[in-house]
């Protein structure tokens, strides 16, 4: 049985910093790669980052880019979000997900078979 569990969400003031991290138990995550999304209310489900398998490469949205930055210990089933300079606008679920698409659907959430509960992340002005 697969289990994503994402734990490290909390409430925060803007500029601090946070890391979520993403404990995989049932999967070999070195064969996939591991995301973060993040569903804020009453919006879709957004793309945020994706350590692409082996782990090698990372891609970003770019409202994180330069802020955010994820990691993975494939001998640990870990994945690891940084998140620096957070904003009100990171206010949200935060998903850690893993899967195979193919490298042009990376950042398509749909695209994900696995998924966690989510941690909130809240970020006040």
């Amino acid at each position: 049985q697969v289990e994503l569990a994402e734990t490290g969400g909390g409430s925060v003031q803007a500029g601090d910093s946070l890391r979520l991290s993403c404990v995989v138990s049932g999967l070999p995550i070195i064969n996939y790669h591991m995301a973060w999304f993040r569903q804020a209310p009453g919006k879709e489900r957004e793309f945020v980052a994706v350590s692409s398998r082996p782990g090698s490469n990372q891609y970003y949205s770019d409202s994180v880019k330069g802020r955010f930055t994820t990691s993975r210990d494939n001998a640990k089933k870990m994945l690891y979000l940084q998140m620096n300079s957070l904003k009100p606008e990171d206010t949200a679920m935060y998903y850690c997900a893993s899967g195979v698409p193919a490298l042009s659907a990376i950042r398509r959430s749909e695209m994900y078979r696995y998924w966690g509960q989510g941690t909130q992340v809240t970020v006040s002005a």
